[in-house]
């Protein structure tokens, strides 16, 4: 690190540079220790330091570089791998690659946009299994929103308006009944009387971002005015109304009749 430093301006330069980044990939051959040492000892604990000290989550993609040389070794490199992505949870993703033979180089990339995209870190704790708290209550908003009767579960007719929100497209019932299996086979009480509950919604959710669809909860969120430090963006709260001169804004009964039940 020191080298870098040196060539390209100093600490200080490294630090502003690194602060105009939205993800790092950090690249380390996998047949030369010393470069993954410098990754856990230096160029982790500095993003760390970046980070923390801009209040921001900026998601690491860590690049085991070389792979045309796994042959010659005696174990994978992903079990030197698998401590770090457990001590730092700003890692993304560890994605192997051989810049000689061309391999997975357009992955690199994709991850490192979906990365940004689509980050983990603000939804999701890996070493606790579940769900952030300020996405659950994000979540939590979305549902009660999207529950138009105030019953406290979404019914078929909910969900579907959700899903045409969200993505533009009706549920197909096939799909429907496969989500709400899903739910009441791993989750108690997130299926009440055919209708999701909140319990279900949360949980869903959660299965999408351990499957790695995060594009999903995104989606979602992002359709509710969510930014990506998940605080209901002004434009949402405040949306510019158009009101010609002498007219008036008001609720309509519907509008007055959700607010009041």
């Amino acid at each position: 690190s020191s080298g870098i430093n040196a060539e390209y301006g100093g600490e200080e330069f490294l630090v502003k540079a690194m602060q105009r980044d939205h993800v790092y990939c950090l690249v380390y051959g996998v047949d030369d220790e010393k470069s993954l040492e410098s990754t856990r000892s230096y160029w982790l604990p500095k993003i760390r330091e970046i980070n923390d000290g801009d209040n921001l989550c900026r998601p690491v993609i860590l690049v085991g570089n070389k792979d045309d040389l796994l042959l010659d070794l005696d174990e994978s490199p992903l079990e030197s791998i698998m401590p770090l992505m457990n001590e730092y949870p700003e890692i993304e993703t560890c994605v192997e690659c051989s810049a000689k033979r061309l391999k997975n180089i357009s992955e690199l990339f994709y991850y490192a946009q979906k990365a940004v995209l689509h980050p983990t870190a603000p939804l999701y704790s890996p070493d606790l299994g579940k769900l952030k708290p300020a996405c659950a209550e994000a979540l939590r908003r979305v549902f009660r929103i999207c529950d138009m009767d105030n019953d406290g579960f979404l019914s078929d007719h909910e969900l579907n308006e959700f899903q045409k929100r969200c993505f533009n497209a009706p549920l197909q019932q096939s799909n429907l009944m496969e989500v709400k299996n899903l739910i009441k086979k791993y989750c108690d009480n997130g299926i009440v009387d055919n209708k999701m509950s909140e319990v279900g919604f949360l949980f869903l959710h959660t299965i999408f971002i351990q499957k790695g669809r995060h594009e999903t909860t995104w989606t979602v969120l992002r359709k509710f005015g969510y930014t990506d430090q998940l605080e209901v963006s002004d434009e949402y709260l405040r949306p510019d109304l158009h009101v010609e001169p002498g007219s008036s804004v008001e609720l309509t009964d519907e509008g007055s009749e959700y607010l009041i039940s």
